[in-house]
């Protein structure tokens, strides 16, 4: 049975897994909020399909003063904010020595600033409201490296401790805070891989197979029901290739 009646930010959610959350949560009867620095031809696809049940701003994630207004806005037009899920992130496929800084600045930027001015902004309409959820879409890559990806693992990493605190800050106050990292998943970041790189991690999976978009939704939407008692953990959605 999935969560449902809830309104649930989605950072990220014009394309690729935030897409799919934001659909998947829509169906199942939530009202979702979520933004990106362009308008996709799918925002209009949901605003046309769930009018008022759904709500796109046009959003730089660093803005700080811009998600402060979005997430006034979501709040006034939903009446509350129960779920955040931070999900807007860039990935790298470059060795450091080869990384130059304006990259690794944006991935800074979009992966560890945006996430983090989001939550500030979520964290003190939900206190006030007495209580939410907090979900980090992290990565196996913020536990275990991988070669060319030094920026974006440290990223995540970050994310991951950053949860962790937060939960303690914010436990009390009836908000859950938690993190789903999934493995390398059929995606626009996996993309850049080669098919036998890709087999590769499937052969060394114990599942034998990549997770895919309903298998991270499904954990997501566990972690957001509220019915779980989940604080400040990393749930690993990745076939087991961590164990």
């Amino acid at each position: 049975m999935h969560t449902t009646n809830q309104s649930i930010i989605v950072s990220g959610g014009s394309r690729g897994l935030g897409l799919h959350l934001g659909q998947q949560f829509l169906a199942a009867g939530n009202r979702v909020a979520t933004f990106a620095r362009s308008r996709t031809p799918a925002m209009d696809d949901l605003a046309a399909q769930y009018g008022d049940a759904f709500h796109f701003a046009a959003l730089d994630a660093v803005d700080a003063v811009g998600v402060g207004k979005f997430v006034a806005d979501v709040a006034r037009k939903f009446g509350a904010i129960d779920s955040l899920v931070n999900n807007a992130a860039i990935g790298q496929d470059q060795l450091l020595m080869h990384t130059d800084p304006a990259t690794i600045q944006n991935i800074v930027n979009v992966n560890v600033i945006g996430p983090t001015i989001l939550s500030r902004a979520v964290i003190k309409r939900m206190i006030l409201q007495g209580g939410g959820n907090i979900c980090n879409i992290s990565s196996i890559c913020g536990s275990r490296g991988y070669a060319g990806l030094s920026v974006y693992a440290g990223s995540k990493g970050y994310l991951d401790a950053m949860m962790r605190a937060l939960a303690r800050e914010v436990g009390e106050a009836g908000i859950f805070v938690n993190s789903v990292a999934p493995g390398f998943f059929e995606s626009e970041m996996s993309s850049v891989l080669l098919p036998e790189q890709l087999a590769t991690i499937r052969r060394r999976t114990p599942s034998g197979q990549l997770s895919n978009d309903a298998n991270i939704f499904n954990v997501v939407d566990l972690v957001i029901s509220g019915t779980t008692n989940m604080q400040g953990q990393v749930v690993y959605v990745d076939g087991g290739i961590t164990i």
